[in-house]
């Protein structure tokens, strides 16, 4: 299975999002190492899942800003891929010899602060995630900032994203890739995969 852009899945929590996630050819699953997190996966939750899904990245998500606690965690996941919020962590982070992603929060910055943000601070980072806990509405304006800075950064899109829009915004975007939400499951190995699953199929290669 072949998807038309790179694919990360944040937030997975459950080896049935895993597996079909897999299964459909996406890039990237990313697990929430936060303690404090609702999404929080713990090791040996994320070593079983990690188990049955092969040929795909797996990014180990932080909020942290503690470097020895974001090291304590890279020892016991151990993920291939390192997400974080901080932009200054990144030189520090490097030295672990990890793919590295910097995740900013789109509804947190102005435009302005935006493209600032990604052309002075994300130079260190492979990947650069923008998403929002909030909605965010993908005006001109916006685009317009996006193009600027997909132009120069990796961009993987997080947020405004839709089935029936995606096409058209990997047209008019440059990005390198978008990230989609994992979510609960109603109850273990039942899962209504809703606007995921809709998203993930209207990406599949013909």
């Amino acid at each position: 299975m072949a998807l038309k852009t790179l694919v990360k899945v944040s937030n997975v929590t459950n080896l049935s999002d895993a597996r079909y996630c897999a299964g459909m050819g996406v890039d990237m699953l990313g697990f929430s190492m936060d303690a404090d997190a609702p999404d929080y996966v713990e090791p040996g939750k994320f070593a079983e899942i990690r188990s049955w899904v092969a040929g795909v990245q797996i990014v180990g998500e932080t909020r942290s800003t503690d470097p020895d606690q974001i090291e304590q965690l890279l020892e016991t996941y151990q993920p291939d891929w390192l997400q974080v919020d901080e932009a200054a962590l990144l030189p520090y982070l490097h030295t672990f010899g990890k793919s590295l992603i910097l995740r900013i929060d789109l509804a947190q910055l102005t435009l302005d602060q935006l493209e600032t943000l990604v052309q002075t601070s994300a130079a260190g980072a492979d990947y650069v995630l923008l998403e929002s806990d909030a909605a965010v509405h993908l005006d001109p304006d916006l685009k317009a900032t996006l193009n600027r800075v997909a132009s120069r950064s990796s961009i993987l899109l997080g947020s405004g994203i839709s089935a029936d829009g995606v096409h058209n915004l990997l047209a008019e975007l440059p990005l390198r890739g978008i990230a989609l939400r994992g979510g609960d499951e109603e109850r273990p190995g039942n899962k209504e995969f809703g606007e995921l699953m809709d998203i993930l199929e209207s990406l599949e290669e013909d």
